[in-house]
């Protein structure tokens, strides 16, 4: 996640004082230098740190939070909701347009992942709020920019509207919408040229093909790796267009983080959206308050239902809740759920949005890639019926035809029959309530256990 380095930061911080039964202005004073620090570390805009830090210390010596009964939580708290406010206090909705289609205006520097972006974003509005999109090739410049789109198109088998390059990005943005019209279609997404840096040329055809498209909204796609420029970009786009919201992309990099804390305060215009990752699945509403808990450890509980309410199907769950409690689970039923999992992202990532998880120990072996997850399948299926259903039977003889059959060293075979009975064990453990017990008191709740790779 982005904001590693940051969330590692405050966390430190904030333990210092979560505790005390008595908190004192030079407490304050010395957390509040240790949390401004950590900002400008992550690269956060100077007089954003300075005006957030102002604004938490006055809050934190406050009478209410003095004569607190948990100082310490209360100054927490406090942190938590500047934060939140920071980044925009709440999620901000994409745009409906009252006619349909709906118009969107994707704009930003060449780099920053605008032709995915629109990919992506088209993914999402289909898949959470069951629309029909157009994407528009008006990028006339950048060579392969109309192939790459019409190929994310193929790939989400959704329409791509293009007159190839010799036609201006106006002249397509107008008959974009006219076909969408005609063809019913709820959104349309106009993918823009991009430059290396802003200029007139880029600015003045910006302007012409919002004048035709009449955009609900004009996002400004963001690379968050760019640190302060990001926030440059996103001012002067600001000042030239009435961006309406921002797309921070890369969040999932090596990235100080920033860009997201600083960009709503500079420009005053919400963050809407935030790509975490490659894959088309990789965008997300962005929500202030949740991010402001996951950066504090706190955890995303609510993004993690939101994610596994989309990619896993609530009937298999139930099924499966029903045989972690009747201990019954087989190595069928191991396999799917490992993939469904693995459809939701890095696990790894997905632990972090539990409370306390940050803090936990052994979380790097909590990792599942698509390899590792083929010798898996290539063991389980070279197992028979009976074998899955009952793994206490395989012997040394059955072991070895099983890892003949699956390619695979005989180790392998021998150390995802340990796991998988590790994980019942575990998993029974989770039901019967000792998970949340042991993450109150910030133990990995997983103990030793390992996945089988």
């Amino acid at each position: 996640m982005a904001f590693e380095g940051l969330a590692g930061r405050l966390q430190e911080t904030m333990n210092k004082i979560r505790g005390k039964g008595k908190v004192s202005e030079a407490d304050v004073k010395e957390m509040m230098r240790e949390v401004r620090l950590a900002l400008l570390e992550a690269d956060v805009n100077f007089k954003v740190v300075k005006q957030f830090i102002k604004t938490v210390s006055e809050r934190a010596v406050g009478s209410d939070v003095m004569k607190s009964l948990t100082p310490g939580q209360q100054v927490i708290k406090i942190v938590q909701e500047e934060l939140t406010n920071l980044m925009g206090g709440e999620e901000s909705k994409i745009a409906v347009a009252d006619k349909p289609p709906t118009v969107l205006m994707m704009v930003g520097l060449q780099g920053a992942g605008k032709t995915t972006t629109t990919g992506k974003l088209a993914n999402l509005l289909r898949k959470k709020y069951n629309r029909k999109p157009l994407l528009v090739a008006a990028d006339i410049y950048r060579p392969a920019a109309i192939q790459q789109l019409e190929t994310l198109g193929k790939q989400l088998s959704m329409p791509v509207f293009s007159l190839g390059d010799q036609v201006s990005p106006v002249e397509i943005a107008k008959q974009a919408i006219a076909k969408a019209k005609e063809d019913h279609l709820d959104y349309v997404i106009i993918d823009t040229a991009g430059r290396l840096h802003i200029d007139d040329a880029l600015m003045d055809e910006l302007k012409q093909v919002k004048e035709v498209a009449s955009p609900d909204e004009i996002f400004l796609v963001v690379d968050s790796m760019t640190g302060q420029d990001a926030v440059n970009v996103a001012e002067s786009f600001n000042e030239q267009l009435e961006v309406s919201g921002v797309i921070l992309t890369k969040l999932d990099g090596d990235t100080r983080g920033g860009a997201a804390l600083s960009i709503r305060a500079v420009t005053g215009k919400p963050i809407k959206l935030v790509a975490t990752g490659e894959k088309m699945e990789a965008l997300e509403t962005f929500h202030p308050d949740r991010m402001a808990s996951r950066i504090l450890g706190m955890g995303d509980v609510l993004s993690l239902i939101e994610k596994a309410q989309v990619d896993i199907d609530t009937e298999k769950a139930k099924e499966m809740e029903q045989k972690l409690k009747d201990n019954s689970m087989t190595l069928d039923d191991f396999l799917e759920q490992l993939q469904q999992v693995k459809q939701m992202g890095p696990l790894d990532e997905l632990m972090k949005m539990l409370p306390g998880a940050g803090k936990m120990k052994g979380m790097d072996n909590m990792q599942v890639d698509d390899k590792q997850l083929g010798h898996i399948e290539a063991i389980i299926k070279s197992m028979t019926k009976m074998e899955k259903d009952n793994p206490d039977i395989i012997n040394a003889g059955r072991r070895k035809r099983i890892a003949r059959g699956s390619g695979r060293p005989i180790q392998e075979v021998n150390r995802l029959l340990k796991q998988f009975n590790e994980m019942k064990k575990m998993m029974k453990q989770m039901t019967g309530g000792a998970m949340g017990k042991k993450m109150k008191k910030g133990k990995n709740p997983f103990g030793n256990f390992k996945l089988p790779f």
